[in-house]
C-alpha cells in the first residue's frame, strides 16, 4: 500500500487581523504628512505582531537567504537574535522584508494599509488613542533601550488590535515616498520624494513621542539595515 502524504506544513502560523474596506483620514497638519486627505482603502489582513527572529530563522533555514547586511559584511541578524526568538527580527533591509513577505505568501503593507490599521477612521494620534501614555509602547521615554517580546503592550493595541504600530521596531512599507495630494511643500524632508527612498513607519524603541505617532513619516534606501528597524507583513 501507498503512504499517505504527509501534509505541507504551514511556513509560518501567525495571527492576523482583518482591516475593513473604507475610507479613513491620512495625514496631519505637520510638515511632509499634509495635508489631512480621505483615503479609500480595499479590505485587507495585516499580521497582528511584527515579524520575529523565530518567524525569519525559519525562511533563511529554508531558503538559504542572505540578507543585505551580511552581503556588506555588516552585523548579521543574527547578532540581535540571539536568546531573543520572540523578539521582532531587525537588521533587516526593505529588499530583505520583502523577500521574506514573498517567502510567507504575503506582501508589505502599503502605507495607507498601514496607517488606518495604526489609527483606525477617527484620527488618532497614537493606536490607543490621542493622549501619550510612555506605559503602552517601547519607546525611548519607556526606557528599555532595545526590542521586546511582540506584544508586550497590549494596552497600546490599535483600533483593530493590532500591536506594537508604535515603537519596538519602525517597520517597512511598500511604497515609495512620495507627498501627499496637495503637499504645499516647505519642507526639507521633501528634498527625499521620489522613486528613491521607501517609507518606514510607526518608530521604534529609540523614537520619542513625536516619532511614534500613527501619520509620522520616514524613508530610506532598499538597503538600509538598522537595529530599531524590522517589518510585517500584510494580505
Amino acid at each position: 500500500p501507498t503512504a499517505t502524504p504527509s501534509p505541507v506544513p504551514k511556513k509560518v502560523e501567525v495571527s492576523m487581523i482583518a482591516i475593513p474596506a473604507g475610507e479613513f483620514t491620512m495625514g496631519s497638519d505637520q510638515e511632509v504628512e499634509r495635508p489631512p486627505h480621505t483615503v479609500a482603502v480595499d479590505a485587507f489582513e495585516i499580521d497582528q505582531f511584527e515579524v520575529t527572529n523565530e518567524q525569519f530563522e525559519k525562511f533563511v533555514a529554508a531558503t538559504g537567504y542572505v540578507t543585505d547586511a551580511e552581503k556588506a559584511g555588516d552585523t548579521s541578524w543574527r547578532y540581535w537574535a540571539k536568546d531573543k526568538p520572540n523578539h521582532p527580527v531587525v537588521k533587516v533591509s526593505w529588499n530583505d522584508a520583502k523577500a521574506f513577505c514573498e517567502w510567507a505568501e504575503k506582501r508589505l503593507p502599503t502605507e495607507a494599509e498601514w496607517e488606518k490599521a495604526a489609527r483606525g477612521t477617527d484620527r488618532r494620534v497614537y493606536p490607543w488613542g490621542n493622549n501619550w501614555d510612555e506605559t503602552k509602547a517601547n519607546t525611548k521615554e519607556a526606557g528599555y533601550r532595545g526590542t521586546v517580546i511582540v506584544g508586550s503592550f497590549p494596552d497600546g493595541a490599535s483600533p483593530y488590535g493590532v500591536m506594537d504600530m508604535a515603537g519596538n521596531v519602525a517597520e517597512w512599507t511598500s511604497d515609495w515616498f512620495q507627498p501627499y495630494p496637495g503637499y504645499p511643500g516647505g519642507d526639507s524632508e521633501a528634498q527625499y520624494f521620489g522613486e528613491k527612498y521607501r517609507v518606514i513607519r510607526g518608530g521604534g524603541w529609540f523614537s520619542d513621542q513625536e516619532l511614534v505617532r500613527t501619520t509620522e513619516r520616514s524613508a530610506s534606501s532598499v538597503e538600509l539595515a538598522n537595529d530599531d528597524v524590522g517589518f510585517r507583513c500584510a494580505r
